[in-house]
């Protein structure tokens, strides 16, 4: 079943999708919300990519690799710009989505 097969990749793209989903959220709160623009599009965009991704692999779509290397890419680019902002949300944000790139990644491969 390509749900167990994939079931790390998967659950390391549901982690990735609440942790963006967190993390728009609470940069909307910061008292700089403009600084934090782009950190808020990237997470709307990596956390849709890995829903797709997760989504993709659930029903063992003959796309999972291709999507999960486009995930994997987005993942990269949202880790990049969380990491720059000192905020708890933004550095656990970092993390699940170099956790998911890295298994988005392998599955690909």
């Amino acid at each position: 079943m390509p749900h167990q097969t994939y079931a790390a990749c998967i659950e390391a793209c549901n982690g990735c999708a609440t942790a963006c989903h967190h993390c728009a959220a609470s940069c909307l709160k910061e008292p700089d919300v403009q600084m934090m623009a782009r950190c808020i599009a990237l997470d709307m965009d990596c956390a849709a990519a890995c829903q797709f991704a997760a989504a993709a692999m659930a029903r063992g779509s003959e796309h999972a690799k291709a999507i999960c290397a486009l995930c994997a890419g987005i993942c990269e680019t949202c880790g990049e710009e969380c990491a720059r902002h000192r905020h708890e949300h933004c550095q656990a944000c970092a993390k699940a989505c170099r956790d998911c790139a890295a298994a988005c990644r392998a599955m690909a491969h």
